[in-house]
């Protein structure tokens, strides 16, 4: 499985996990000058910015541990850049930063390991 593949399979995993907690996905790998969101949930009057992070089990570094200022900084930007494009969502949804850890135990994503850390960290 390439990098991509696993990447793509762990925000599937992310977002079937989201699903199951009764979020509803508004978007998916929205793009902006400043960075991505990988997913936009919503659940009640909170809208999740997520994203998600892949490693393999045993990596040097944790999936939490990849998610550096650097990141944080691009995730914000992009945040701005989609409530500026959804501003009713703005105005009716409190956002919030939240963080699906995936842990890739194996090949087959059936066998990894998902955590899902709501509001993870504020801009």
């Amino acid at each position: 499985m390439t990098p991509a593949q696993k990447g793509r399979a762990g925000e599937d995993l992310a977002a079937a996990l989201l699903e199951q907690k009764g979020y509803r996905i508004l978007a998916r790998n929205f793009h902006c000058r400043g960075g991505e969101l990988d997913l936009v949930a919503a659940k009640g009057e909170i809208l999740a910015l997520v994203e998600v992070r892949t490693r393999r089990s045993g990596a040097m570094v944790s999936p939490a541990e990849s998610v550096t200022a650097a990141k944080r900084k691009k995730l914000v930007s992009a945040a701005y850049a989609f409530l500026e494009e959804h501003p009713d969502l703005q105005q009716t949804m409190q956002p919030r930063f939240d963080l699906v850890l995936v842990e890739a135990v194996g090949e087959d994503p059936k066998t990894w390991q998902t955590e899902h850390l709501a509001d993870a960290f504020q801009p």
